[in-house]
Formats: structure tokens, sequence, C-alpha cells
């Protein structure tokens, strides 16, 4: 009987150390929680300390102290388009301009997403006309099977947000043509209902900056919503392809080209 009962002590015991295991496991293993609502707002040429400090946004200094920043965020090229395409695939495609007829192949995290079963879309202010709108801040516009997703930013609605939302503002309001105040006062309103939706990540990335700094400058990078822990902080070294491998690894997806050797941003997420 005395046996009995210490095998079965021993078998309690190795059930919970199995247990630990994968508990110790999970949490190694994925550093970025699981989020339910991404949503990435894109920002033209500035490099942070001409927007984080300056006293021309406060919106986005508030939502800096308030959630999450990233010191160390750097874009990857110059001009734009080789940086969103990055943001969006994992790759610049050799692509050195800002060529609007120049269409690209391969998948991008919304064939992913289509893939998956998971909703998504680009939203973009003016599209598909409108006096302000960029083409080449579209970079889904490139990839032929990703065109039916993009958008007017009419279409978007905080209450009713799919899995990945790409925010693409007019060329004032992403600061490219206008002041950084002009685009601070646009965010004020417009991310607000945002930061009340539950499971929700919402990034605020600038495409590049003005400098050489880690290939596109030494950019803001912001996260809020629901999802982002309070006042954190990281200086972990990351570049859009990070950033595109944070949101796979948030969406439960396989890291595309450059984001599977990157590094996901992370202690900055609730848990």
């Amino acid at each position: 009987m005395w046996w009995t009962f210490s095998r079965r002590l021993v078998a309690v015991w190795l059930t919970a150390c199995l247990l630990a295991g994968i508990a110790t496991a999970s949490s190694t293993t994925a550093p970025v929680p699981r989020i339910r609502h991404v949503v990435v707002i894109v920002f033209e040429n500035h490099e942070r300390s001409a927007v984080l400090g300056a006293d021309e946004a406060p919106t986005f200094d508030s939502l800096a102290t308030g959630y999450a920043q990233a010191t160390d965020y750097h874009a990857v090229a110059h001009p734009s388009l080789p940086n969103y395409l990055a943001l969006i695939s994992g790759s610049t495609h050799g692509v050195t301009g800002d060529c609007l007829s120049c269409p690209q192949t391969g998948p991008t995290i919304g064939t992913q997403l289509t893939r998956a079963g998971l909703s998504w879309g680009a939203f973009a202010e003016g599209y598909p006309s409108g006096a302000r709108f960029d083409r080449k801040h579209v970079p889904f516009l490139y990839f032929a099977h990703d065109v039916a997703k993009v958008r007017p930013l009419s279409a978007f609605k905080p209450s009713a947000l799919p899995a990945f939302s790409f925010v693409v503002p007019n060329r004032c309001h992403d600061m490219h043509d206008c002041s950084v105040s002009a685009g601070d006062a646009w965010l004020r309103t417009f991310v607000k209902p945002l930061l009340t939706q539950p499971s929700t990540a919402v990034f605020l990335v600038f495409d590049e900056g003005t400098t050489t700094e880690g290939g596109g400058g030494l950019v803001p990078l912001i996260v809020a919503g629901s999802a982002v822990r309070r006042h954190a902080v990281t200086g972990q070294a990351a570049d859009h392809y990070s950033l595109l491998r944070t949101i796979e690894d948030a969406l439960g997806l396989s890291p595309l080209g450059n984001a599977a050797r990157a590094t996901p941003l992370t202690g900055i997420w609730r848990r």
C-alpha cells in the first residue's frame, strides 16, 4: 500500500512538472500575445526627434508616454515606397524609387490573412482620386491580388474592426505636405475611438525619416490600445521588418521575407 501511494505521489509530481514545463515553453515561444484587432497608421517623412517632445504633437506625445513607444526604431530605406512594401511583405522587392507603375508579385500580409480566413482591409483617405491621395502610400495597390481590399477611409468603422487594418491618411494628414501639428490634430480625433476597442493594438509609424540612420532614419513608433501595457518603453533595435513580424505573431501568421529573421517587439503587451 505504501508503494502504491508513493507511486501516486511521484505521478502527481511528474504531471505538475510537465505542466510547468509546458507553461514555461509557451511563455518563451510566444513573446507576442494573440491580438484580435491590429490597426497600422502610417505617417510620412519625420525623424523621431521632430515629432516626439517637439511641442507640435501633443497627441503623439500623450500616446507615447501613456501607452508604449520604441526608442530605437528605424525605417529601412529611402524613398517612401520601399518602406511601405517592407511593411506589408517583408521585402523592398528591389524597388529603389517611388514608381507608380511597378507591379509586384508574391505574398503579403493580406495574402496570409485571406488564406487564414481573417478579415482585413487597407483604408486610404481620398481613395481613389482625391487631390491629396497618393498611390505610392498604399502598397497593397502594387499587388494585383490585394487591390480589391483597398477602400476609402470613410469605410473604416472603429466599432467593427477587421483583424487587420492598414490606414493611410492623405498627404496633409500624414505630414507629407502639411505640418506636424496638422497631422497631430487629425490623429487626435481619429484614434480616440480605437483606444477603447477590446484586444486591439494601434501601431503609429512613419515610413521614413530625413536621415539615413539605420537605412531610412530613426523614426517614431508608438503602440497604443487595450492590448498594450501602459507607460511601456522598449529600447530594442527594431525596424519595419520587426513590426511586420510582431503583427504576424499577434495574428497567428508565419513571418514573411525579412520578418522571419527579425525579432518581434516584446515587453509592451498586457497579459
